[in-house]
């Protein structure tokens, strides 16, 4: 820090000082400066999302190999990951590790599906093998939906909320080990419930087609009773 730059205060970008507390640079220095910056609370959200974004550009290369290589493991050796497979062909379909793609994704989210393409991994966002085999699942159970029920993904959000359900629910993303230690999800009961609503509502909310979240817990409730007790293509929710 020169004297003419205040404590808080970033390295200028484009002529002005930065004010969110993040200080570009790939060395170990700036690394644990940005670090403790972040843990002291002296850097914006604004800041810890460009060290973020710059964290996951130096490890783009890192990350997607290190993606592929459990994607692959667990299209061979997960129970979930390789029934799900086997249903998805069984209706016509077809996912594997030639239309399952890891990616670094610049919006905060585990991933997609795509009638057309497949299903992207967002590689950057993946903390380890479980939260890889769960995020897969999840969108597995999207395809599988496509397939099975014809779902209109652009303009009924009735579909839309009932295979976010499903997915949710039959994924393992909302096992209670989860949401305890991630989430800070600390209920005993009824907690599976609850955060499949939750993240379904979420999802809901986010289509162009739903007006608040008023609008999508309504959605959500219209269909829960129907969507939460089908577990196809699994004979109960396992994970």
């Amino acid at each position: 820090m020169t004297d003419s730059q205040s404590p808080g205060v970033s390295a200028p970008t484009n002529g002005k000082p930065d004010t969110t507390g993040f200080i570009p640079g790939d060395d170990t220095w700036t690394q644990f400066r940005n670090i403790y910056s972040i843990l002291t609370g002296k850097m914006s959200n604004e800041g810890i999302e460009k060290f973020r974004v710059a964290r996951d550009t130096r490890n783009e290369a890192a990350d997607c190999k290190r993606c592929e290589d459990q994607r692959d493991y667990l299209l061979q050796f997960s129970p979930t990951i390789r029934f799900l497979s086997e249903s998805i062909q069984q209706l016509g379909g077809d996912l594997h590790n030639h239309n399952i793609y890891c990616r670094r994704c610049t919006d905060r989210k585990g991933g997609g599906f795509d009638p057309e393409y497949g299903i992207l991994i967002c590689a950057n966002e993946m903390k380890d093998q479980g939260h890889l085999e769960d995020t897969m699942a999840h969108e597995m159970v999207h395809a599988f939906d496509h397939l099975r029920f014809k779902v209109n993904w652009s303009d009924n959000l009735r579909h839309a909320a009932c295979t976010e359900i499903r997915a949710s629910s039959l994924s393992g993303e909302c096992r209670w080990a989860r949401e305890f230690f991630r989430r800070g999800q600390w209920k005993l009961t009824q907690q599976h419930q609850e955060c499949v609503r939750r993240r379904a509502i979420l999802s809901v909310k986010a289509r162009p087609t739903c007006k608040d979240e008023a609008h999508a817990e309504k959605v959500v409730n219209e269909v829960w009773d129907s969507c939460f007790r089908d577990t196809r293509p699994f004979d109960e929710i396992y994970r």
